[in-house]
């Protein structure tokens, strides 16, 4: 699959899809929107287009059943067992595919699998509880299963009948802020987070056992940085594409490393997938409505399959144990003591966060071990040579990515802006856009990182 930051897509797909698109009537232009996304995913993975467009005709088929079981006044005792057979089919063919990248070949592994399936599952429950409530068409929801702005990473977005059956509202003003929010994440991702994977990439070379502490966390906080821009860069890049094609911004990012707590820091995060187990399994299960007891239950069944979700490598079973376990501490534990300081909630995101980043950037346990044992090993006389070395290589990139962690500093880059400041903001995104495009062409290209989720 090729991706957004690649030439190919920039300058070829996308040139050509958003011409086709615009000059397309509105009344076919979810037909556009399919068939283009069937055409970017076939580029990289063509062997799945029959997977992809099977799901999607098993649940539109589905969907509209339980539609028409809603217009008939049917109990939900007779529609729970259509609902319960659509959702384990599409959780089955998940695990199939999680569990054929773990056991045979990593590349067995459809890209963004993950995604389209949560939208289809989203897709059931939201017909099951009659929140969709015009009669769904195929195209519209294929459209929405399959926009390749969303399909390889997301954002989840939910469907929703004004965005596909209604006509949207074209304008320069969507194209012009559309390409301002794909060039942001475009930097981000090109100039920051790459540029952060070859350091990160260097410390594995090197070898745990072998870094000094200073090292090992300058580790820690660049692969902290990388997969932050990283994954807010593709974020901002798909929202982006969405309003150049007439849909509403989608936030999935809001400046989580302000937060003052975890449980805060995850609600910033990866909005549409912490908003989607949210509705979708943790309210299901009761919630905090329960007793106590549990509600503890609740939170650490959500953040245990969230971890398994990201891997079925025990490392990512114990990040989403130990994020759990921090989260069940604030609401139940500490909630009045870190009411009345601050202090250790910033603490958590900004210390304990990245080192829980840590657990999920390493698979291997032992090599885990090592890394968390050097961050407290400062003896040696050679301490700070090799941080000395590196620092001097990538100071520059941890200083602009700890600016841009600051709320005010982050949002200040997304905001439009009139008159001067418009055109000194237009000028110096064409700048980073030269930058990023040349550094795209020079590199042979870094996937982004929740492809392989």
């Amino acid at each position: 699959m090729i991706t957004f930051t690649s030439l190919k897509f920039i300058l070829r797909f996308l040139v050509a899809f958003l011409f086709v698109y615009y000059l397309t009537p509105k009344k076919y232009q979810n037909v556009v929107l399919f068939l283009g996304s069937l055409c970017f995913y076939g580029m990289g993975q063509w062997q799945y287009l029959p997977l992809l467009f099977g799901l999607t005709v098993i649940n539109y088929g589905f969907g509209r059943w339980m539609q028409h079981s809603n217009a008939l006044g049917y109990v939900s005792s007779y529609k729970k067992p259509k609902l319960i057979f659509m959702v384990t089919l599409d959780v089955a063919v998940l695990v199939l595919f999680k569990f054929l990248s773990l056991e045979v070949e990593s590349f067995l592994f459809p890209v963004g699998i993950s995604f389209y399936i949560f939208k289809m599952i989203s897709f059931q429950a939201d017909c099951y509880q009659q929140k969709i409530k015009e009669p769904v068409k195929f195209m519209s929801v294929a459209a929405y299963f399959t926009m390749f702005p969303q399909i390889a990473q997301g954002p989840i977005m939910r469907y929703d009948d004004s965005l596909f059956t209604k006509e949207k509202k074209f304008s320069l003003l969507n194209l012009e802020q559309g390409m301002e929010y794909f060039v942001i994440g475009f930097g981000m991702k090109v100039l920051l987070a790459d540029r952060l994977a070859i350091l990160w990439n260097d410390i594995q070379k090197i070898g745990a056992d072998s870094i000094s502490a200073p090292l090992a966390w300058m580790g820690v906080y660049g692969y902290t940085f990388e997969l932050y821009f990283d994954f807010w860069g593709y974020s901002l890049m798909a929202a982006g594409l969405g309003i150049m094609m007439g849909f509403p911004f989608v936030e999935n990012f809001r400046h989580p490393y302000g937060s003052t707590s975890v449980s805060e820091f995850y609600r910033r995060w990866h909005i549409s997938l912490g908003t989607w187990f949210r509705d979708y399994m943790y309210f299901p299960l009761g919630g905090s409505r329960v007793e106590k007891k549990r509600g503890i239950q609740n939170l650490l069944m959500v953040w245990i399959v969230t971890g398994l979700w990201h891997g079925g490598t025990l490392n990512f079973l114990i990040w989403g144990i130990v994020l759990g376990i921090i989260i069940v501490c604030e609401k139940y534990l500490w909630k009045e003591f870190m009411a009345n300081h601050s202090f250790l909630g910033r603490f958590l995101v900004l210390f304990v966060i990245p080192l829980t980043w840590l657990v999920f950037a390493v698979s291997d346990l032992s090599q885990l071990g090592v890394y968390f044992t050097k961050l407290i090993d400062f003896s040696g006389d050679n301490t700070w040579s090799d941080f000395a070395k590196y620092i001097r290589l990538y100071g520059i990139y941890y200083i602009v990515g700890a600016m841009l962690l600051i709320p005010a500093v982050g949002e200040g880059i997304l905001q439009q802006r009139e008159g001067a400041k418009k055109a000194l903001r237009v000028s110096l995104l064409f700048i980073v856009f030269l930058v990023s495009m040349y550094y795209s062409a020079i590199s042979s290209g870094n996937p982004f990182l929740y492809y392989s989720f």
